[in-house]
Formats: C-alpha cells, structure tokens, sequence
C-alpha cells in the first residue's frame, strides 16, 4: 500500500497537553478500526500549529474519510514516491550514475 504524508493546520496544537495528546490518539484510533486494515497511522510529527501524519493507506479517499470521520482537518495529502536517507550513500551505484 502506498504511503502518504497528511499535513494539518490545528492552531496551538503544539501545546496540547499529555492527555489531551492521548484523546487525539485514541480518537484516531477508533475511527481506523471503524475503517478496517485499508488504512495506518504510522506516526506524526509536531510543529508550532501543524502536524505531518505518515499513514500507509490504498488511497486518498480512505484518509479523507478517515479525517471526516475523526473530525480532522487536512491541508495537504502527498503521496510518498521515494524516500531518501543517509544509506542512500551506501548504495552500489556507479559513478557515472551519479550527478553530483
């Protein structure tokens, strides 16, 4: 299943306290199992009034249920088509292969 990065505007949700963090989570996490197996969170990242929520899903339709359902906001849903880390470097790749 394809991966997706969901970005959401949610003023001071940088702030939100330890319990009000888990509410979300389990919020969340009934409306996935509401949804069934087409649809994980994987994890998200907190910014000053933003989140990026990684999800693995078969579609966007599925995640967009998911936030209606979970009363989510979406700003922004990319797909992940690669993802580049520091093993990258490690790879057997030739040097006319690579620009650098």
């Amino acid at each position: 299943m394809p991966t997706y990065v969901i970005e959401r505007e949610i003023p001071g949700v940088h702030k939100l306290s330890a319990r009000d963090q888990k509410a979300a989570a389990l919020n969340s996490n009934r409306s996935l199992k509401a949804l069934g197996p087409e649809i994980q969170w994987s994890h998200s990242y907190i910014s000053p009034d933003t989140t990026h929520c990684v999800y693995i899903a078969e579609n966007e339709e599925i995640i967009r249920k998911h936030a209606e359902h979970a009363e989510l906001p979406i700003t922004k849903i990319s797909e992940v088509k690669n993802i580049l880390d520091p093993t990258r470097a490690e790879m057997n790749v030739s040097e006319d292969e690579v620009a650098v």
